[in-house]
């Protein structure tokens, strides 16, 4: 082993530099290259028939002027501002509920991931009949005696937002708590241990031992959550196509629209790059909040 450390140190500086060069040219075609396409497109008028023509600003001052463009902004704002802190929150309670060697636990662990990995579109059309005026949900509804009259979950604009929230929370709680799960497990036993001997609270060993040793994963799944609340699509796309009155009508459901239904290739690609510009701002922001265990 010394021999071959030593004849890796002898090999000339450029060597390392190779084997990057796969990973980074795979990079920049899938990501850099579409990225700066897109910026460049956001600066022209361009229809997918017709060649481009030079627009100058007048996608951003289009973007400025049309109230469907801030309706979905402040759709997605809100759906930011809700789902971000439950799948930060609800998470590590789960991850510290299946954190036990309990009988049927890993059984438990299963069936929370389970909408991991089940297709999102899927999902969202099983929802979709869950939350009709007849669907299982408003049938448990009436039978409870919670309500008098069927719930409109997706068709009333005060209730459709959060409605799909609901599924987007769902849908990431067994990630987020499989991240947690394994902060939770890397963290010494002893601390624990010392903490019970000293006659430390349950809630101030929490407060003062767990919450501080697993900050590197909250800031993970900060990032995450608001990424994925960012972007989200498939869910709105599948229960209500941005309906009713444009009550969930999100910044990528407005750039489909943009780019698919009315073929204004720019002015999608301008509504991608302010989408691009405020993800990249609340993920600064999140690991500039819980960068002190980063460092």
């Amino acid at each position: 082993m010394k021999t071959v450390a030593v004849r890796w140190r002898q090999q000339p500086p450029w060597v390392p530099v190779l084997f990057l060069v796969p990973g980074c040219a795979l990079i920049a075609l899938v990501v850099v290259y579409p990225a700066l396409k897109a910026l460049a497109l956001s600066f022209t008028h361009f229809n997918m028939i017709q060649p481009a023509q030079a627009a100058g600003l007048d996608n951003y001052l289009a973007l400025w002027a049309d109230p469907f463009f801030w309706g979905a902004l402040k759709n997605t704002l809100l759906y930011l501002a809700v789902v971000v802190p439950l799948l930060v929150t609800l998470p590590l309670g789960l991850a510290m509920l299946v954190d036990k060697a309990l009988p049927g636990m890993a059984f438990f662990r299963a069936a929370i991931y389970l909408p991991v990995i089940t297709s999102l579109v899927v999902s969202s059309l099983v929802w979709k009949w869950v939350y009709e005026e007849k669907g299982l949900l408003n049938h448990l509804l009436l039978a409870s005696g919670l309500t008098d009259s069927p719930v409109a979950f997706l068709t009333d604009p005060g209730n459709a937002l959060f409605a799909v929230m609901a599924v987007t929370v769902w849908s990431g709680l067994g990630y987020y708590m499989v991240i947690y799960l394994a902060g939770l497990q890397a963290i010494p036993r002893h601390l624990y241990e010392v903490a019970d001997v000293e006659g430390v609270p349950r809630w101030r060993q929490w407060l003062h031992i767990t919450v501080p040793l697993l900050k590197p994963q909250m800031a993970v799944v900060a990032v995450m959550s608001s990424i994925g609340a960012m972007k989200v699509f498939e869910e709105v796309y599948v229960m209500t196509q941005g309906g009713p009155l444009d009550a969930t009508k999100t910044l990528v459901f407005y750039l489909y629209e943009a780019a698919f239904v009315e073929f204004e290739m720019g002015l999608a690609a301008a509504a991608g790059v302010v989408l691009f510009a405020i993800t990249l701002v609340l993920s600064l922001v999140n690991l500039r909040l819980l960068k002190s265990p980063l460092r």
